[in-house]
């Protein structure tokens, strides 16, 4: 059986609870800085999160509300200008600090260095969103701890399709078997265990803690500190109280156990 070598993060809802207070008014800013009438309130952006992608999602809530944008001749580049501008206000508001990391990250990142595992990030975001968000947590220097950032548009198919995890995997020059995955949501979960990481932890969040996760052997309300506990949705922590790299190491030796 391999021993783990690498842990592979997600990173909106998974590093940071970005999706809700970060994405969604930086949308918001760049429908109106268009002149657009749209407004996606919080339940309408959680029914929008069913969708990966940003530009995907705009063209998706075209498509269930039928809007037709009748002085655009090119939709296509509309979407993509409009996400720019989505982007540019998302990373404005990152660069002010905040949005912090979700309970438990830091820590485990931590651990995971100190013992000589490797970091990776898989994501549909942009690299820009990511190395901002890095950048601007509060602790220097984390965009280096990560040995591979696969983001954005790098692949053809989007989660739940697995080909931002196999390229992460590449990357590292790793087997599925070699890491685990942590995860937020059912089409991020859904892309990992298509990627073959059997090895898969889901903190869920808000907006996707109703949501189903395929065979995802261990879910969970958040990492967890020391004093603060740690709601398990699924699976075990053992003698655990919070996430630690034990916890994923046991859910790795588990995942990949040849009976």
């Amino acid at each position: 059986m391999s021993q783990l070598k690498a842990i592979i993060f997600d990173v909106d809802g998974t590093l940071a609870d970005t999706e809700r207070d970060g994405h969604r008014p930086a949308f918001n800013a760049a429908f109106a800085e268009a002149q657009l009438d749209w407004h996606w309130d919080i339940a309408r952006y959680g029914e929008l999160l069913t969708v990966t992608g940003g530009k995907e999602r705009i063209r998706y809530f075209m498509d269930c509300d039928a809007i037709q944008l009748t002085a655009v001749t090119d939709e296509t580049a509309f979407i993509a200008d409009l996400h720019r501008a989505k982007t540019r206000h998302y990373v404005n508001l990152l660069q002010t600090g905040a949005i912090p990391l979700r309970s438990g990250v830091v820590r485990l990142l931590r651990e995971a260095r100190a013992a000589g595992i490797r970091l990776a990030i898989a994501t549909t975001t942009t690299p820009e969103n990511v190395v901002e968000l890095l950048d601007h947590c509060g602790i220097a220097g984390l965009r280096d701890w990560f040995d591979v950032i696969a983001a954005g548009d790098v692949v053809s198919a989007k989660k739940p399709a697995p080909d931002i995890f196999t390229l992460a995997l590449k990357e590292l020059g790793l087997r599925a078997e070699d890491c685990v995955a942590v995860e937020d949501s059912d089409n991020g979960a859904r892309a990992a265990l298509a990627a073959g990481l059997k090895a898969l932890v889901v903190t869920v969040n808000d907006y996707t803690a109703a949501q189903s996760f395929g065979d995802a052997p261990l879910v969970v309300d958040q990492l967890g500190e020391p004093g603060q506990a740690v709601q398990v949705l699924r699976g075990t922590l053992g003698a655990a109280s919070w996430v630690d790299l034990a916890v994923l190491e046991q859910v790795h030796r588990q995942a990949y156990l040849v009976e």
